[in-house]
C-alpha cells in the first residue's frame, strides 16, 4: 500500500480526475478522428467498412486484402451486406506500413547504423539483423495471429513467416524504424536509451479496423544499443512471450506475442552479473501493442528542450490513442495526463492483485497507455509478502511489490515534469492537484479488485481488515490457517458474507472463481519450459500456453505438472536478473 498520510483533491474540477478512455474506436469514428480520407463506397445503402479497408491498402497502416462478401442467410429479410473477412493462408497480400509515423514525425536524418547521440527526432530508420545459423519456430499464439493479424495459423508454418518473424524478411510497406526515448533507471536519469535491440517493422490495420504496432525484439543492433549486441536470449524471449500472454488472459492491460523463434547463433551473458560469462542462443519475439510510446520518449524531449518536437510527439500520441481528449482543446494535456494517472493506478491496482512484480519498473518501461510491457525480471510472489523482490540487479530493492505504487507516482511524477514546458502557471497547478489524487485512485481502485476477490459485496467498515489479512492463494489458506488470527478473521468474514444483499453461496464462489486464478506464471515453470526449449523441445511452452489462456479453470495436465502446488524445493533458488 502506499506510505504516508494521503492527500485529499480541493477546489479541482472533477472533470479532470479519472477521466478513462475508449480503448477500441469503430472505424467510422476512427476515420472521423483522424480526419483520413477514403474512397466513398455504397452498396445496398451500407457502407461496407471491410471494402473500404481493402481499397484504402496500401495507406497508413498494412492490411491484409483477402476479402469476399456474402448475404446473410439467417437475416435473409434484412437485405444488407455482411461482411467476411478470410484470415490470410499466406503473407503474399499481407502488408504493414510505416507510413502513419513517418509522415507525421521527424526521422533521423543519419541512415547508417551506428550508435550515436541522436537529436531532433523520434525515430531512426534501422534494419534488423538476420541470424547467421537456422531459425527454429518455438511457438506462435494462434490468437494473436487470427484476432489481431488477420493470419490463419499455417501461415507460421511457412518459410515466409519464420524469415518475417526473426528479421529476415521485410514485407511491402515496412520501414523498420527504433524509437528514440529517455528514461529514469532505479531512479536516475539514464539519458538516451531507444531501442537498443528491437525493430518497430510496421502498423498493421486488421479487420475490425484497430491498429497494432509490430515491433521486433531481439532483432540485432540498432543505433540505441550502447555497449550491447542487439540481440536476446531463448531464456528471457520464454519468459516475455508466456507472460505477456498470459498477462492479458488475467484481463491485465499488456502488449501481446505473436510469435518466439530461436537460432543457433550463439549470444554471450553474463546472467548475473559475477563475471561468469555463459554461451547462449538468441531469440526473437514478435509483439504487437496498440503503441509502444513510453514516458521515456516524452522525457527524452524535454530533457533537451526540443519543446516544438514534444508537443508534435504529444498531439500525435493524443489524437491516436486518447479518443477521448480533443487534440484541438487548451486542455488537452491535462486530460492526457489525468487519464494517464487514472490508468496507471487501475494498472499497478491490477498487477497487485495477482501478486504481480514486474521488476524493472523504470520509466522507459512505463507505457503511455497504461499497459504492461517490457517483460523482463518479473515474477509472481509465492504467497504475500510486500518485500518481494524478483530481480536480484535490484539491490535496493526498489521495485520490491509493496512499493510498485509508490513507484508509479514517482514516474507520473517524472511525466508531469516533461509536460510541465507545455503548461501555463494555471495548468501546472491544475497537473499537480491530479497527480496528488493518485493514491485515492489507486487505494479505490485496490480495495475494489479485493473485495470482488474475496466475493464481497456493498461496503462495510470492516471490509480493509478482511483484505489486509487476505493470502488468495488457494493453497495458501493451509499457511494462513496457522496464524493466531485466523479464527478471528473467519468469523468476521462470515459476518460480511451475510450483509451480502440477495446473494448466495453458489453465486458467490462462481464469482470468485472468476477472480481469482488458479494458475500464474510462477518463474519456475518458465524455467523448465526454457531448459527443455534450449533442447528443441517445445512441448513445456505449449502446455504453458494452453494453461495459461484460462488461468481461472482447472487443467488436469497442469494438476499433475504443480502448476497450482507450491514451488517445489529444488527451484526455491532460482533466480532472475536484468541480463537478457
Amino acid at each position: 500500500m502506499l506510505q504516508g498520510a494521503r492527500r485529499t483533491i480541493t477546489n479541482f474540477p472533477v472533470a479532470y480526475l479519472g477521466r478513462s478512455r475508449t480503448r477500441s474506436i469503430g472505424f467510422l469514428s476512427c476515420c472521423l478522428i483522424r480526419r483520413l480520407q477514403f474512397p466513398r463506397l455504397l452498396l445496398l445503402g451500407v457502407t461496407c467498412h471491410a471494402v473500404v479497408c481493402s481499397l484504402w491498402r496500401p495507406g497508413l497502416a498494412g492490411s491484409a486484402s483477402l476479402l469476399h462478401l456474402y448475404s446473410n442467410k439467417s437475416n435473409p429479410e434484412q437485405g444488407y451486406c455482411e461482411r467476411e473477412v478470410r484470415l490470410a493462408s499466406s503473407l503474399d497480400f499481407w502488408t504493414l506500413s510505416s507510413e502513419n509515423l513517418i509522415a507525421v514525425l521527424p526521422i533521423d536524418p543519419v541512415k547508417e547504423n551506428y550508435v550515436r547521440k541522436v537529436k531532433n527526432c523520434v525515430f531512426s530508420i534501422a534494419f534488423p539483423t538476420p541470424f547467421k545459423s537456422r531459425v527454429h519456430l518455438v511457438a506462435v499464439s494462434k490468437q494473436v495471429l487470427e484476432d489481431i493479424l488477420d493470419l490463419d495459423l499455417s501461415v507460421s508454418e511457412t518459410d515466409d513467416f519464420i524469415q518475417l518473424v526473426s528479421g529476415e524478411k521485410i514485407v511491402p510497406g515496412s520501414i523498420p524504424l527504433a524509437h528514440r526515448y529517455g528514461g529514469h533507471q532505479f531512479g536516475i536519469w539514464a539519458d538516451q536509451l531507444w531501442d537498443g535491440r528491437a525493430h518497430l517493422i510496421g502498423i498493421y490495420m486488421n479487420r475490425q479496423g484497430e491498429k497494432w504496432e509490430l515491433q521486433l525484439k531481439g532483432s540485432g543492433k540498432t543505433p540505441y544499443s550502447r555497449n550491447g549486441d542487439g540481440r536476446a536470449v531463448l531464456r528471457s524471449s520464454v519468459r516475455e512471450f508466456l507472460c505477456s500472454e498470459a498477462m492479458y488472459y488475467l484481463r491485465i492491460p499488456t502488449s501481446r506475442a505473436a510469435s518466439l523463434v530461436v537460432s543457433d547463433d550463439a549470444v554471450w551473458r553474463d546472467q548475473f552479473y559475477n563475471g561468469n560469462v555463459v554461451k547462449e542462443r538468441g531469440a526473437v519475439v514478435l509483439r504487437v501493442a496498440k503503441s509502444w510510446f513510453r514516458i521515456g520518449s516524452l522525457e527524452i524531449l524535454a530533457h533537451y528542450g526540443e519543446l516544438d518536437l514534444l508537443r508534435m510527439l504529444l498531439d500525435f500520441i493524443i489524437q491516436e490513442h486518447f479518443p477521448s481528449v480533443d487534440v484541438k482543446e487548451p486542455n488537452r494535456y491535462l486530460d492526457f495526463f489525468s487519464t494517464v494517472v487514472s490508468e496507471t493506478a487501475q494498472l499497478i491496482a491490477l498487477w497487485m492483485s495477482v501478486g504481480f512484480a514486474h521488476g524493472v519498473c523504470n520509466t522507459d518501461n512505463f507505457s503511455l497507455l497504461s499497459i504492461t510491457i517490457d517483460y523482463g525480471p518479473f515474477g509472481f510472489m509465492e504467497a504475500y509478502n510486500p518485500d518481494f523482490v524478483p530481480n536480484t540487479s535490484d539491490d535496493e530493492r526498489r521495485y520490491k511489490i509493496g512499493n510498485q505504487a509508490n513507484i508509479g507516482m514517482f514516474n507520473l511524477n517524472k511525466l508531469l515534469q516533461a509536460l510541465n514546458p507545455l503548461l501555463d502557471p494555471r495548468q501546472k497547478q491544475l497537473a499537480a492537484q491530479i497527480l496528488e489524487g493518485y493514491p485515492i485512485l489507486y487505494d479505490t481502485r485496490f480495495r475494489e479488485l479485493f473485495k470482488a476477490k474475496l466475493g464481497l459485496l456493498g461496503k462495510s467498515k470492516g471490509d480493509d481488515d478482511l483484505i489486509a489479512f487476505l493470502l488468495h492463494q488457494f493453497w495458501a489458506l493451509k499457511m494462513i490457517s496457522k496464524h493466531k488470527l485466523f479464527p478471528a478473521w473467519v468469523s468476521q468474514y462470515l459476518l460480511r458474507l451475510k450483509s451480502n444483499m440477495n446473494d448466495s453461496d453458489s453465486e458467490r464462489r462462481k464469482r470468485m472463481t472468476t477472480v481469482n486464478p488458479r494458475y500464474v506464471l510462477k518463474n519456475w515453470m518458465v524455467g523448465s519450459a526454457v531448459q527443455k526449449a534450449d533442447r528443441n523441445d517445445s512441448s513445456e511452452v505449449h502446455l504453458l500456453q494452453q494453461v495459461l489462456r484460462r488461468p481461472f479453470q482447472k487443467h488436469s495436465a497442469a494438476e499433475t505438472a504443480g502448476y497450482s502446488s507450491p514451488t517445489p524445493s529444488w527451484a526455491k533458488d532460482l533466480r532472475v536478473s536484468c541480463s537478457s
